[in-house]
């Protein structure tokens, strides 16, 4: 089974707006409200792929009660933690000539909380996949992860990690499966400008020495990078398109890695898969679908 983990999930509402100003009343043209975060992300393209899935983490209040109706209208199986105090936050994503988002801080996770997470991660045995995405909420430090990774490392789970800060980095002593930072992350890791593929690879590398198995870096339009744990290096362009909105792009990534990863257990074949599910979404208004993907997968 594969689990995805969103600790601070949402409430996306986005407006389209022709041409938004600062100061002044600017009415939508269209508007839609989507269940949001990283790991929610993964586990909707995973859906699509056909990947049975679980998705964990927390909700809270009377938004909680709404995300949690969204996302099983959408058919997505979860098992979500209800916090005490606080709601699930909502985020406003303004697209116009510019896209501007204001994101919510969310509510506090309390210890008795975090204990039940853990309960339920207990649960994981060998064979399975917990895929870590996403920023943490408030009452959770940037060792949670490599908390989580430190209690299931014995059960032969396969660990992936997409966080940036030390929130990964604290997770590659326990050797995370795989690491999928894009190359503005992987910049901010180590406090340098990656300028060529030379300095990318070496960066990446360091990664894989601090202890990540596989370490995939995506690059945007310029495609993406895979060092696995067998030494390859291996790099592929983008599949090319209309770029119409970005948001999601990197988590397809890491659900079409899987989806290809745990069937065929070819890395080159996976990186394709990440690469055209990715390029899918970021191709399409909302989440790529079966389809989408596949053609460009066959193309």
């Amino acid at each position: 089974m594969i689990y995805t983990v969103t600790l601070n999930p949402s409430c996306d509402y986005y407006l389209d707006v022709d041409s938004f100003k600062e100061g002044i009343i600017n009415r939508a043209k269209e508007e839609r409200i989507v269940a949001g975060g990283k790991g929610i992300n993964v586990s909707l393209v995973l859906n699509n792929l056909g990947k049975e899935n679980i998705a964990l983490g927390y909700i809270a209040g009377d938004t909680g009660k709404i995300f949690k109706d969204m996302i099983e209208s959408m058919s997505l199986k979860s098992s979500f933690i209800q916090l005490p105090k606080g709601n699930t936050r909502i985020n406003v994503k303004i697209k116009s000539e510019k896209e501007t988002d204001i994101n919510a801080k969310g509510p506090s996770v309390d210890k008795d909380s975090k204990d039940k997470l853990f309960e339920k991660l207990k649960l994981l045995k060998e064979g399975d996949w917990l895929v870590l995405s996403g920023s943490l909420p408030r009452g959770c430090e940037d060792t949670f992860y490599a908390e989580i990774l430190e209690m299931i490392a014995v059960k032969g789970v396969k660990t992936v990690v997409d966080a940036c800060g030390g929130n990964l980095m604290n997770t590659l002593v326990h050797n995370p499966f795989l690491v999928k930072p894009n190359n503005f992350e992987l910049e901010e890791l180590f406090n340098v400008k990656i300028k060529d593929y030379d300095t990318l690879v070496l960066y990446a590398k360091k990664l894989k020495d601090k202890g990540a198995k596989n370490v995939l870096v995506s690059l945007g339009k310029d495609g993406a990078l895979l060092l696995t744990d067998s030494g390859d290096e291996i790099y592929e362009e983008a599949p090319k398109g209309k770029v119409v909105d970005t948001n999601g792009a990197g988590d397809s990534m890491v659900a079409g890695f899987i989806s290809c990863y745990e069937d065929t257990g070819d890395y080159k074949k996976s990186l394709h898969m990440a690469l055209c599910t990715g390029s899918a979404t970021a191709f399409s208004k909302g989440l790529a679908t079966y389809d989408d993907i596949m053609k460009l997968y066959e193309r």
